[in-house]
């Protein structure tokens, strides 16, 4: 049911009021917002695979530098080959009205240039994190949305995740866990060779950028506070070639206004798993794994609380799914998304802040 601006206007001269309610939610039921990611590697995978359980997202278009493989991921989704774009005809998107949204996955050097081109073709950008690889480059993405009137979201997915991170959030601010005095975090894996992560003019730095951003931005949302400090030492270990652009290992230390300490791991160089860990005058909590798809779990221990153990049930790509969705209702209904484009340059802020610490020149 489409309903026109006569029709909702008659329906409200009549003063059929729950009528029209009624009429609205339905049409923004019905309706499926149009994606086209752009960059067909194995993020931009987990949001195709996403979309074919999402209530309001649908895949309506691809760009893909290779058209044999976007012309068999198009036969899967159900896209006309007319909605296939190569990287340099990506402009002409701005003539497709299939197209609501773009979802960037490319490599982090790229997330700029595809953003701002997308917003001056008159679309809707999800972007993946990190948002950029310089603090200009965010900035130059937030002006470029918002001269266009279009939404800009960081595809944070840990920041929708019910059962682990949300749940500690409200179990931060209730105050059960009395007042937070420190947090530990950690994330990061063994890296393979020839991964264009490794790469630093494409990925603008190592797990930092990476795995790391999981941790900073973790303990950002924990803590609901913006630090006040921080200090970073980094290192290369193995000396087999992988490290050359990027640096393999890093820790920082951040403070909070409140006075809480995080102590901040991230690698490229050992398998770290994701986790965090707060700790309370009244207890402690554990989510481990923290930032991940699959088998997320937290655990609590709480003065005067029962034990809690809860595993998050949800499968890959759950949360893919409630990120397209969120995106698609703030679209329908005009809403700002909950981790807008401010709240990637706050992160890379910080990130350029712990690089400098280490030594590096940003």
């Amino acid at each position: 049911m489409k309903l026109t601006r006569r029709e909702l206007g008659r329906l409200a001269a009549t003063g059929a009021a729950s009528q029209l309610a009624s009429a609205a939610m339905a049409q923004d039921n019905q309706r499926k917002i149009g994606y086209c990611p752009v960059g067909l590697g194995r993020v931009s995978d987990n949001f195709l695979r996403a979309s074919k359980a999402s209530a309001h997202a649908r895949i309506t278009a691809l760009v893909s530098g290779h058209r044999d493989k976007a012309e068999k991921i198009a036969a899967e989704y159900g896209v006309p080959a007319r909605n296939i774009y190569s990287y340099d005809n990506y402009d002409a998107i701005a003539d497709n009205k299939d197209i609501d949204a773009v979802y960037i996955g490319l490599p982090n050097s790229m997330h700029a240039e595809y953003t701002i081109r997308a917003a001056k073709a008159g679309k809707h950008v999800l972007c993946e994190k990190p948002m950029a690889n310089s603090v200009t480059d965010c900035q130059a993405m937030i002006d470029a949305c918002r001269k266009a009137g279009k939404k800009l979201m960081l595809a944070y997915c840990c920041q929708y995740e019910p059962v682990v991170n949300l749940r500690a959030i409200e179990l931060i601010r209730s105050g059960k866990l009395g007042k937070i005095q420190t947090i530990d975090t950690a994330s990061g894996f063994n890296i393979r060779p020839g991964e264009w992560r490794l790469n630093g003019r494409l990925a603008g730095g190592g797990p930092l950028m990476d795995m790391g951003i999981y941790a900073l931005n973790g303990c950002r949302y924990l803590t609901g506070e913006e630090p006040l400090e921080v200090k970073g030492v980094s290192s290369v270990i193995d000396q087999d070639g992988r490290f050359k652009e990027v640096e393999e290992n890093l820790m920082w230390t951040m403070k909070f206004p409140s006075g809480i300490v995080a102590n901040c791991a991230t690698s490229y160089g050992a398998n770290l798993g994701t986790f965090f860990r707060v700790h309370g005058t009244k207890g402690m909590l554990l989510g481990e794994p923290a930032w991940g798809y699959d088998g997320l779990r937290l655990v609590a221990r709480i003065q005067g609380e029962q034990p809690i153990d809860e595993p998050n049930p949800e499968r890959h790509p759950a949360q893919f799914v409630r990120e397209a969705d969120h995106f698609a209702e703030c679209i329908m209904q005009n809403k700002e998304p909950k981790t807008p484009g401010g709240e990637g340059l706050r992160d890379i802020k910080l990130i350029m802040d712990i690089y400098r610490s280490c030594g590096r020149n940003v």
